[in-house]
């Protein structure tokens, strides 16, 4: 029986979100300040008081969501919890991958809050808007959705960006081949074809200049091997070399976020709790579809601090 902790991705953030945080706690308002410094920007506003569609914007929420997320673990470090004493692995959903990585020692907080702008920016700026997609396809095995995608490439690039388990696969790419998908995803029984309001076709060949921009940036910056392993989301499989994470951290631009294999390998290797650190249950919920075996738990604001603690620590 072991434990793991989970970080949140793009999608859950919401304006707000870690206020009660840094109402509550010195070292959680010490961390909002750490990457308001670090962004030469007071993004703590934005979070708190909004607008959303500045919170929403990628360059923003990305940032954001790993302060919140880290502002818990500094509460949770503050109570008596040690990383490694307690926790077997950690793991992130896409931007997610950086905070937990943050957490596990690998990338100080401003540097992580530095590289998530660095990467929200590529992300953004890598295809001009309107010329990518993302859908959501629902109740299609992973193999007949990568049939539709090769099927739709015709019309250009198209892959899956995300399988996030329970029947539930995000396509990417160029937005003629994202709808020629779509559309051949229903006819073949999907129960939902969804567009999705997104900016960008991220996890997509067309995000190639994002991951440039992001090799350079992680060559430049201070990494350490994290204290626990991290299942990185393109392999859905533990690494502990700090050179090795960064390398895959690029190809994570481009690539599949194997969600649903990291929740299936966190089943089959003794793991029985998944703690969601930071905004909202998206992972906690989807834990729930992947794998009855393992138990997810959101540990959002000060009282799920305080039970997580208390469970943790005994």
């Amino acid at each position: 029986m072991s434990i793991a902790f989970t970080f949140p991705g793009q999608g859950s953030q919401v304006v707000g979100m870690g206020k009660d945080l840094a109402d509550a706690f010195p070292e959680a308002r010490a961390v909002f300040q750490e990457v308001d410094e670090a962004l030469g920007q007071k993004l703590s506003d934005i979070m708190w008081n909004g607008p959303e569609d500045q919170l929403t914007l990628t360059a923003n929420a990305q940032p954001a969501l790993m302060a919140v997320s880290m502002a818990v673990m500094r509460v949770l470090e503050a109570g008596g919890l040690k990383l490694a004493d307690k926790v077997s692995y950690v793991a992130g959903h896409s931007l997610g991958e950086y905070s937990a990585l943050c957490a596990a020692g690998t990338f100080t907080i401003a540097d992580t809050a530095r590289l998530l702008r660095i990467r929200g920016d590529a992300m953004q700026s890598a295809v001009p808007v309107g010329e990518g997609a993302m859908a959501a396809i629902i109740g299609l095995e992973h193999a007949d959705v990568e049939a539709v995608c090769a099927e739709a490439k015709a019309a250009g690039v198209c892959q899956i960006a995300n399988d996030n388990g329970g029947g539930q696969l995000v396509i990417s790419g160029s937005r003629a081949a994202v709808e020629k998908a779509a559309a051949l995803a229903s006819e073949k029984g999907a129960k939902r074809a969804l567009m999705l309001p997104v900016s960008a076709p991220f996890h997509s060949d067309l995000m190639a200049p994002a991951a440039d921009a992001m090799r350079h940036a992680l060559d430049k910056v201070a990494k350490q091997d994290p204290v626990v392993p991290v299942i990185a989301n393109v392999r859905a499989a533990p690494v502990r070399d700090a050179n090795e994470i960064a390398t895959l951290l690029v190809t994570q631009v481009t690539g599949q976020v194997r969600w649903r294999e990291t929740v299936e390998w966190f089943g089959a290797n003794g793991v029985t709790t998944l703690y969601e650190i930071g905004t909202g249950k998206v992972l906690t919920g989807l834990a729930r579809r992947i794998d009855k075996t393992v138990t997810g738990i959101a540990v959002n604001g000060p009282a799920d601090i305080e039970a997580a603690l208390k469970t943790l620590l005994g």
